[in-house]
């Protein structure tokens, strides 16, 4: 996901481009179109932003992520003949409104309450001057991990440093028609206290929301009270920054930003970015709306909060691909960001890579590995499922990789931790996520007489069966067990003899009593990988009551 390599331009795939409905190439359209009949400038700017208020979650790294895909699409559409540029923008100038909730100290903050948080003391220790330079770190940490290509941007520096300096002064020069945007969104109490200038104080070093007493649009200075005292001071050199709604289209304006994505709490507000921007004399960026993430109570996911996962969290137990195509799917849907959500994240991502090859390139375009890997997709063969990985640590009690991989080597001939690193790491994180969230959980009930007679007959079936079977063949003799039982036969489905199909309550039932789960991957494959011998050994216990 790197968006600086060089990229595959053959005609197919370009005809293919001009076709594409997937959503990364429809938002890089709206970019072209943007320019239709003029030039293109120098350097088309994709922008994303960062608040530092806490550490970096998901949601963060999804903005980012996404903007490449639309990116990458862009340079594929334009022939990669026009000049790129991500911008990840800290809003680190901001001040620490609240103290997060999983910060180590929040006492030793208290006093830095309303400072810029460019200007809080880092509570992790001493390798970073401040909090914001400690969270933009664990940003820029990641992003490069994945490979990105990008600019790191600091509010505080490019304020400091007379970046916004001119556009400042303009805002002084056309306060009155910021104000006539701003106050109309606002309730009667805050209208008569707004100003969208926020001064840092030379007393506190707070950032104040205070009620303008005069602003001088030629001198370039603004007048307020600070802790009583009439304080005038200079709006440039980052002695004032703009409220977040102003901000953001000072910010577009001052840099030309082209593209920005951000979240359905964002929508609302477009239309008064936009405005700003345009009065500032920008031309507002296209943007991309995309839903927000959610914990697993169905909360927005908050930084501040620490709820929902973290990137590290999401690393711990899955491949980092995984986390790419989670982001790809379905952006415009609200989505839970939780723990559960990570075993089919991975098997999808397997899936898709396995499809790739086979696929002309109007179906590769829409295929999200293809958006994720910059057009170049790896070839990785997964002979394995994570689903079924943890099923089989479950049946196992795996504690190690030496006990899966037995099991592996037996039923996949030539497959190797060598031969395959990548379903070696897979297996590590399978324990992992086993341990951590599976077998804390994991409850077994007893069979009852249905149930014990349904497993002595899958038991017989399955000893009737070479050593050596195939899944497709326990899978078919496990069904012909369950349709000789009237509990288990769904008559709006058919067997191939005519008869009843089968009910997924059969399978339900054999993971609930062997497993301790309420559902699992295809059984065949299961009793395949973990070998008929031992299945049966599974069922007997259950059957002495060993299990439950």
């Amino acid at each position: 996901m790197a968006g600086s390599n060089t990229i595959d331009l053959n005609p197919e795939l370009l005809a293919a481009a001009t076709e594409s409905k997937a959503w990364p190439f429809e938002e890089a359209k709206k970019i072209i179109e943007r320019y239709k009949g003029t030039d293109f400038p120098e350097t088309i700017l994709f922008e994303t932003g960062y608040g530092p208020s806490g550490l970096p979650h998901i949601g963060t790294f999804g903005e980012v992520a996404r903007t490449t895909m639309v990116r990458h699409a862009f340079r594929v559409l334009t022939q990669d003949k026009v000049a790129t540029k991500l911008l990840c923008f800290s809003d680190d100038m901001d001040g620490m409104r609240k103290i997060p909730d999983n910060v180590p100290d929040r006492a030793a903050l208290e006093p830095h309450l309303h400072k810029p948080l460019s200007s809080v003391p880092n509570p992790f220790g001493d390798d970073y001057p401040s909090f914001a330079d400690h969270n933009n770190a664990m940003l820029c940490r990641f992003l490069d991990t994945f490979g990105f290509d990008y600019e790191f941007a600091s509010a505080t520096q490019y304020y400091k440093s007379g970046r916004f300096d001119a556009m400042l002064l303009r805002a002084a020069e056309r306060y009155d028609q910021i104000m006539a945007v701003m106050l109309p969104t606002l309730g009667s109490e805050r209208q008569a206290t707004y100003s969208p200038f926020l001064p840092i104080s030379p007393k506190s070093g707070r950032v104040l929301y205070v009620p303008m007493k005069h602003v001088d649009a030629k001198a370039g200075t603004i007048t307020f009270d600070d802790e009583g005292t009439e304080t005038t001071l200079s709006i440039t050199g980052g002695r004032v920054k703009l409220q977040w709604k102003p901000d953001f289209g000072m910010r577009w304006a001052a840099l030309g930003v082209d593209f920005e994505m951000f979240g359905k709490d964002h929508q609302t507000n477009a239309v008064v970015y936009d405005r700003i921007c345009n009065i500032l004399g920008g031309r507002a960026p296209e943007h991309f709306v995309y839903e927000l993430f959610l914990d697993e109570n169905g909360q927005k996911i908050s930084k501040s909060k620490g709820n929902g996962l973290t990137i590290d969290e999401w690393l711990t137990y899955a491949p980092t691909e995984s986390l790419g195509l989670y982001m790809y799917q379905r952006p415009r849907q609200a989505k839970k960001l939780y723990f559960d959500v990570i075993p089919r994240a991975v098997d999808e991502y397997y899936t898709f890579l396995a499809a790739y090859p086979r696929q002309d390139w109007k179906e590769r375009l829409g295929n999200p590995v293809w958006h994720m890997h910059d057009g170049n997709p790896p070839a990785i063969d997964m002979p394995v499922p994570f689903s079924l990985l943890l099923n089989l640590v479950s049946a196992s009690n795996a504690q190690n990789k030496d006990v899966l991989w037995g099991f592996i080597s037996r039923h996949t001939a030539g497959v190797t931790p060598k031969t395959h690193p990548e379903l070696d790491q897979l297996v590590g994180h399978a324990i992992r996520y086993f341990d951590d969230f599976v077998k804390p959980t994991k409850t077994f009930r007893p069979a009852d007489e249905v149930e014990r007679e349904a497993l002595a007959a899958l038991d017989t079936a399955l000893g009737a069966l070479p050593a050596d079977a195939k899944g497709e063949a326990i899978q078919n003799a496990s069904l012909n067990v369950a349709r000789r039982i009237e509990r288990y036969q769904d008559h709006s489905k058919q067997s191939p003899e005519g008869g009843p199909g089968v009910s997924g309550a059969f399978f339900q039932m054999i993971y609930q009593v062997l497993i301790g789960q309420e559902r699992g991957p295809r059984f065949g494959s299961f009793a395949a990988l973990y070998g008929i011998a031992e299945t049966r050994a599974l069922i007997e216990r259950a059957l002495a009551g060993q299990l439950a």
